[in-house]
Formats: C-alpha cells, sequence, structure tokens
C-alpha cells in the first residue's frame, strides 16, 4: 500500500468519526448503563469485552513480530504501548468488572471489532511497513514530542485505570444497581475514566507523530466525549443528589 493510498483511508476514516460523534450525543452507544433490549441478540458483557478488543491486540501483535520495518528503529516502543493498553482492555478489565445481568448487544462487538481492525491495521501498517527508521531514531528518544507524549501516555493510562478500579469497586459483594463515584478526578468530572483514556492517545498521537495516531486520536475523542456526556446525563436523570459543579469530562472547561 502507498503513503497516499493509506493517508486517504485515513482522511475517509476522520470524516466517518466526525459524522459518528454527532450521533453519538442523539443515539448513546447501547452498552453498560445505556444497555438497551432493542438492539438485537446480545451476549455475555465479559465475553464481549475479550472478543471485541482482541482484534486490535492481534493486530498490533503480528505487525510488531512480522512487519517490515518494526525492529529496524525504535518504533517498537509504540507498538508495545499500544499491545498494553489493549492487553489490559482484552483480558485484565473483562476479569476485574463484576458479572452484570446486563449483557452486551451483539451489533456493539460486532461495530467495535471493525473499529478496531481499522483503527489498529492503519497504525500498525504505517508504523511497520512505511515508517521511516530515521524517523524513530535514537534522536526521537530524547525528542520533546517523545518524552511529552510518553509522559501524558502514562499519566492518561494511570487515570484511566485508577478511575477504573473506583468505579468497579462501588459495590460490596452482592450489591446491585448504580452509585455515584467519589474521590481522585471523580470530584470534577462525571468520567475521569474517559478523560484518562483522552489523554493517554493525545500522547501517544504525540509520539508517533504521523496521520493514522491522529486519526485514532480523533476517533477516541469522537467516541469517548459523547459518551462521557450521555454517562453525566444519566447521573444527573438517576440521582437528585447529584453534584452540580461537577464538569462532564474535562475538569473545569466541559
Amino acid at each position: 500500500m502507498l503513503t497516499s493510498t493509506l493517508e486517504t483511508l485515513c482522511f475517509v476514516w476522520i470524516a466517518i468519526a466526525a459524522a459518528t460523534h454527532i450521533t453519538l450525543f442523539f443515539i448513546p452507544a447501547p452498552f453498560g448503563r445505556h444497555t438497551s433490549e432493542k438492539w438485537g441478540i446480545s451476549m455475555n458483557n465479559k465475553a464481549g469485552w475479550l472478543i471485541m478488543e482482541l482484534p486490535s491486540l492481534a493486530i498490533m501483535a503480528y505487525f510488531l513480530f512480522w512487519g517490515t520495518n518494526s525492529f529496524n528503529s525504535f518504533v517498537w516502543i509504540l507498538f508495545v504501548l499500544w499491545m498494553l493498553h489493549y492487553f489490559n482492555r482484552t483480558f485484565i478489565y473483562p476479569i476485574r468488572i463484576k458479572a452484570t445481568s446486563k449483557k452486551m448487544p451483539l451489533l456493539i462487538v460486532i461495530n467495535a471489532i471493525v473499529f478496531n481492525v481499522i483503527n489498529a491495521g492503519l497504525n500498525g501498517y504505517y508504523l511497520a511497513e512505511l515508517s521511516a527508521k530515521e524517523t524513530y531514531s535514537e534522536l526521537w528518544l530524547t525528542s520533546y514530542t517523545f518524552i511529552g507524549g510518553l509522559a501524558l501516555f502514562v499519566i492518561g493510562m494511570f487515570i484511566n485505570w485508577k478511575s477504573d478500579s473506583i468505579l468497579i469497586n462501588l459495590r460490596k459483594p452482592g450489591e446491585t444497581g448504580y452509585k455515584i463515584p467519589h474521590g481522585f478526578l471523580f470530584k470534577y468530572i462525571s468520567s475521569p475514566n474517559l478523560f484518562g483514556e483522552i489523554i493517554e492517545w493525545s500522547g501517544f498521537a504525540l509520539m508517533a507523530w504521523n496521520l493514522p495516531a491522529f486519526t485514532f486520536l480523533i476517533w477516541t475523542f469522537a467516541n469517548l466525549v459523547p459518551r462521557a456526556k450521555n454517562h453525566h446525563d444519566w447521573y444527573i436523570r438517576n440521582f437528585a443528589e447529584y453534584p452540580k459543579e461537577r464538569k462532564i469530562v474535562f475538569p473545569y472547561l466541559y
């Protein structure tokens, strides 16, 4: 695949992200607290998470170990960081979440598989087959984009994992239903877990500094900001005592 072809695919994918971003404000993705039976056949939520996140991990692993340029420079670092995130989402997170009677619509799983195949495919192919050795050289490791991006990635991952832990541990054994989360960044926003993920992939895009990585960041924003708004509105509808000072996903801003 030529670089120009991959760039065209990225721009088309960005246009789809823009349309999806608008749509998700009006039609919440039907999983978790927004699950609805009207979306058809459903499956176990733990299995759904594993199945839909596995393609991203597998595709990047393939390009890392069998790609042309994967070990010709320090580009392998980007592969490892991506795979670290998706190892958690594929295996660790589904184990940690509590079993629930709410199932995940098969439609969501299929859509997520398509989403992950395209994003991992664009990023993995570019890094493994089209990236120049000079781009990810030893000088890259000392550049402001790498150091700043890595810092953002680690901070974002910590925020995401810490917030997930608070949400997972809200219910005591045997309890059902939802509670208002408190502590950490929940003091300021309704969805610090999603905020952390946006920060994380902002760092990745800064480190990678290529169109596929920025395309994925745009998709992350397009998916997670409406999701956070849906969560925030749900809390307000279901808890009269929900803190009015909390923003949606960006502290003090939105």
